[in-house]
């Protein structure tokens, strides 16, 4: 019997993780793969999705499209894990695995902000950008406010291209003029990592006219005024929200998280257990909470498994470098590339946006769709 992996999750993370093993040490490991859903959805999917350029059932890549050796994919609901003992039980039954790899992502806690669920809407899962995708479709003049209520985040670079996308839909729509767009985020500037990307957001968010406020969270919303943590108070017609994020509550159940998340080593990814790791949003490594970071640390894990395997020491670290696409509207997009972990403090730079990197954004969804499913 192969040494069997048992990784929780089938996002960026475990996606890469079982592709790397299955490529690698087919013959010498089983994985098994557990996800609740049935699909694959790339992160900057709900941007598509919110502005009417694809439908939610076009986003999804089926799971039952996934075929790689020594490799089986599970649909199941996680309902309790024991670290220690590496062991799983889901509505379907009981796992145990020689190593254990958290990569659940994280979850939306909309009733951490009074009045969201009820008086907002959240974009960030592809099912509430489709709900709020037929509002924008129709959108009348008004006062629109996109607010990240909470620090960390996913996708960190996606409430400013939702409101640099809504700018160009209300041009369309012809009521840009009638309207406003407000950004409010809790962070001190909208990339704050790389400055160089945080500056030509400002600056097209001045030339469009959207005002953009920082370092404030909104604490309640009542249907026509939001209220944030400074005492401010804005109007709102429609109020496009990133919801507060958190480990799943299965994780939290677990005794594995601190402060919501799991605390990992920077380098190898392993939490305080042997043999139990954790990737992606799910963890504190000190990243941004995006999928390529997810894939990278994926790659980590799985190489240091095959690394125990063959019997290799000091397999390579994670070195927390990766790149986030960014829509600045008018058909551009730029690139910001940002290193964590290399020095004292993080660093980042952009690729200025153009018309020729749209094509270099739809490729990177290409090589994982043809790497993980064959497509």
């Amino acid at each position: 019997m192969g040494k069997r992996v048992l990784v929780l999750g089938a996002g960026f993370g475990g996606m890469e993780l079982a592709t790397v093993l299955s490529e690698e040490v087919p013959d010498e490991v089983e994985v098994t793969v557990i996800d609740r859903g049935d699909a694959f959805v790339f992160g900057y999917a709900k941007l598509d999705v919110l502005f009417g350029r694809t439908t939610l059932d076009a986003v999804g890549l089926p799971y039952a499209s996934f075929a790689h050796p020594s490799v089986r994919l599970l649909r199941e609901t996680i309902t309790s894990i024991d670290p220690e003992r590496r062991r799983v039980v889901t509505d379907a039954g009981t796992h145990e695995g020689d190593v254990l790899v958290i990569a659940l992502g994280a979850d939306y806690v909309l009733d951490a902000t009074p009045g969201l669920a009820e008086h907002g809407a959240e974009f960030y899962s592809v099912g509430g950008a489709a709900r709020l995708a037929p509002v924008l479709a129709d959108a009348q003049p008004g006062d629109y406010v996109v607010g990240v209520c909470d620090a960390p985040f996913k996708c960190p670079p996606a409430p400013s291209e939702c409101a640099l996308l809504l700018h160009d839909l209300l041009v369309d729509r012809g009521v840009r003029e009638r309207s406003t767009i407000t950004f409010t985020i809790p962070l001190p500037s909208p990339v704050p990592p790389s400055p160089d990307a945080s500056a030509a957001l400002l600056e097209a968010f001045a030339e469009r006219d959207i005002r953009f406020v920082p370092g404030v969270r909104p604490t309640g919303l009542d249907g026509a005024r939001v209220t944030y943590d400074d005492g401010s108070v804005l109007p709102y017609d429609v109020f496009l929200g990133v919801p507060k994020h958190r480990a799943p509550e299965v994780v939290l159940e677990s005794g594995l998280a601190e402060d919501g998340y799991v605390p990992v080593d920077s380098a190898t990814l392993r939490t305080g257990i042997d043999g139990v790791y954790a990737i992606g949003d799910v963890a504190t490594v000190g990243v941004p909470k995006a999928g390529v970071f997810a894939e990278g640390a994926g790659r980590v894990v799985a190489r240091e498994i095959v690394a125990g395997i063959r019997g290799e020491t000091d397999p390579e670290p994670y070195d927390g470098i990766g790149q986030c696409y960014l829509e600045f509207g008018d058909g551009r997009v730029g690139i910001v590339n940002v290193d964590f972990l290399s020095g004292p403090t993080p660093t980042g730079s952009l690729t200025a946006p153009s018309v020729d990197l749209v094509a270099e954004k739809q490729r990177f969804g290409s090589s994982r769709r043809a790497r993980w499913f064959g497509l």
